[in-house]
């Protein structure tokens, strides 16, 4: 099987905004207004990622502006109030920088933004040089797949890898990426490996089975 998965290098974005240590506050916010990002990596030397700059990075200053917190809220928020005083990307930057590289799959890359709760990832190479960046929005382009070409893959990919001597043609058929297997097999117990395969298709939603084995029981 070779259609699937895409990988990151498929998806991510080429082009990217980046700052140095030493960038400023204002210098970071208008550079993200500018490029109508939420996070912006820091670089030093020839474009190795040292941390990510966010909008969650930025905001405790805007949220302590005019307030003076108890001693509860400076204890729990050390950090938030450290950066409500940083001026610069070296204080304000999350590091180490969580990155990805280009030849992860969508699906590792979707499970390390999940596990870091961020919506952008820097995508480096073996040396930590920046490469592109990847967001949510890459990652559900695809969805966007047409439905044709999901059902071709599966057609070359799941089905006449696995019902290669059906008792009938096994359909293929794909509506708004739910993808939909109907006919007759010899061997119902591939049903659950099919299902697997099927849902390792980039751009499927969901599986569905309408098949019967040589008895004629229909498995769903």
């Amino acid at each position: 099987m070779h259609g699937s998965p895409h990988i990151v290098s498929d998806v991510m974005t080429h082009t990217v905004a980046s700052i140095g240590r030493r960038a400023n506050f204002k210098e970071i916010v208008e550079l993200m207004e500018q490029w109508n990002v939420s996070a912006l990596p820091v670089l030093e030397g020839e474009g190795r990622v040292i941390g990510v700059v966010s909008e969650a990075d930025l905001l405790p200053k805007e949220e302590f502006r005019d307030s003076d917190p108890d001693r509860y809220t400076q204890l729990q928020r050390l950090s938030d109030l450290a950066k409500a005083g940083a001026v610069t990307a070296e204080e304000l930057m999350t590091t180490p920088a969580v990155t990805i590289q280009a030849n992860a799959t969508l699906a590792q890359a979707a499970r390390v933004m999940a596990h870091a709760k961020v919506k952008r990832l820097p995508v480096v190479d073996d040396v930590g040089l920046l490469k592109g960046v990847v967001s949510r929005g890459d990652l559900l382009k695809v969805f966007l797949r047409d439905d044709e070409e999901i059902a071709e893959e599966v057609r070359r990919e799941v089905v006449s890898y696995l019902f290669r001597a059906p008792l009938s043609p096994v359909r293929v058929n794909v509506h708004d990426g739910i993808v939909t297997l109907a006919g007759r097999v010899r061997d119902t117990s591939l049903v659950p490996v099919a299902a697997r395969l099927v849902r390792a298709v980039e751009g499927v939603v969901d599986v569905e089975f309408e098949l019967r084995g040589p008895a004629g029981q229909l498995e769903r």
